[in-house]
């Protein structure tokens, strides 16, 4: 998916989160051209003002509390605020965006990767209040504009499989080239010699 944009983005502080619930599925979006993308948003930035949300590409201002909030709204377990704070700091890149009748976050998506060729999205979060206003589509496609601004093209994301139906259309795909994902797991059959 190419993607355009007048925004001018600066560098971001490092933050990053982890959810793993069940198997999620490893989708990838495929390679790239070097080349910057040309993009219009799904919902501009003028939409999401007028209807009274702010988008944030930092932590300022970003409530952890409020934000683990919306995490257990959608089903992920509730996560300590300082293991928040230190993911954070080791992320590549991050959208999140405020309802500004509330002052509190109701979508969030965060990037983490080398910086030069693999990035990986995680927490794609919308509250469940406002799922269905292209809050989610809002955060994904700023969010992979960033990274293909930054020359990164090998752009993948674990979901939920009740999800991949989201983000087929926003790019990605599942399996691409027959390439599959592994995750580690602490749950190993144990064998007896």
């Amino acid at each position: 998916m190419l993607l355009r944009s007048s925004i001018v983005f600066t560098p971001l502080p490092s933050p990053s989160l982890r959810h793993t619930k069940t198997h999620p599925q490893r989708l990838t979006l495929p390679i790239i051209s070097a080349q910057l993308p040309t993009t219009s948003y799904t919902v501009s930035d003028n939409a999401l003002e007028s209807q009274g949300f702010t988008l944030h590409r930092n932590t300022d201002g970003l409530n952890l509390d409020h934000l683990n909030s919306v995490f257990v709204a959608v089903g992920f377990p509730r996560r300590d605020p300082d293991k928040i704070r230190i993911a954070l700091e080791h992320t590549d890149s991050l959208i999140w965006v405020q309802y500004n009748k509330t002052q509190r976050p109701v979508a969030f998506a965060r990037a983490t990767g080398d910086g030069v060729f693999n990035a990986i999205i995680w927490d794609v979060v919308v509250d469940p209040v406002f799922q269905g206003v292209g809050l989610g589509k809002a955060v994904v496609e700023r969010i992979l504009e960033e990274l293909m601004q930054k020359g990164i093209t090998n752009i993948a994301l674990y979901s939920e499989p009740r999800v991949l139906g989201f983000y087929r259309p926003l790019g990605f795909v599942a399996d691409p080239d027959g390439i599959r994902g592994m995750v580690y797991s602490r749950k190993q059959n144990k064998k007896k010699y």
